[in-house]
């Protein structure tokens, strides 16, 4: 079945574009669908993909990037990473290091040679008595937070942000930063 010209809607003339735009400044949050309707409703016979043509695009706002984050609440951060220390028997000790970033120390250490995500659950627990919990813990994507330290971290109000996708397999704290800690401890 073939749709006559005369049924068809129009591409719209500069009246109609004009209308368009009129009614996309006035109602930010209507939708191509919505002004169509009004349009016809009106009696302008135009298509929906004429509407969505000559519609006025709004800016989405500027949405908070990580470095903003982390200067808009580093009063409220803490981050927990591990690093290895090599022995002089060539074992591997892992360290579990939670770091303050509004003063940049330590909050606590501890050194385990088989950490779990029991363990590194109850060092949260260690690191924050009391009333002393921040807000944001971040961390890296490391397998070792598995499920009990992600119900731990959440059962004591903190919200877990995971390190940003570009660095994946990266420390949140430098290698650099945690080999000054050993040097110094």
């Amino acid at each position: 079945m073939e749709v006559s010209e005369e049924a068809r809607p129009t591409e719209g003339g500069p009246g109609d574009r004009d209308l368009i735009r009129r009614m996309c400044r006035e109602n930010l949050t209507w939708g191509a669908p919505l002004i169509l309707s009004e349009l016809l409703l009106l009696g302008h016979e135009v298509a929906e993909s004429t509407v969505d043509k000559y519609m006025i695009r709004q800016p989405k706002p500027p949405s908070q990037n990580w470095r903003t984050f982390l200067e808009n609440h580093v009063g409220q951060i803490a981050a927990a990473d591990f690093f290895t220390v090599p022995t002089i028997t060539f074992r591997v000790l892992y360290v579990f290091l939670v770091l303050r970033h509004d003063r940049r120390r330590s909050f606590t250490s501890n050194v385990t040679s088989h950490p779990t995500a029991h363990w590194a659950a109850q060092q949260i627990v260690e690191a924050f008595p009391f009333e002393e919990k921040r807000r944001f813990m971040l961390r890296d994507r490391d397998g070792i937070y598995g499920p009990q330290f992600r119900d731990r971290v959440e059962h004591m109000g903190m919200t877990k942000c995971s390190s940003p996708s570009g660095l994946r397999g990266k420390a949140l704290m430098s290698s650099d930063w945690s080999a000054q800690f050993v040097a110094s401890a």
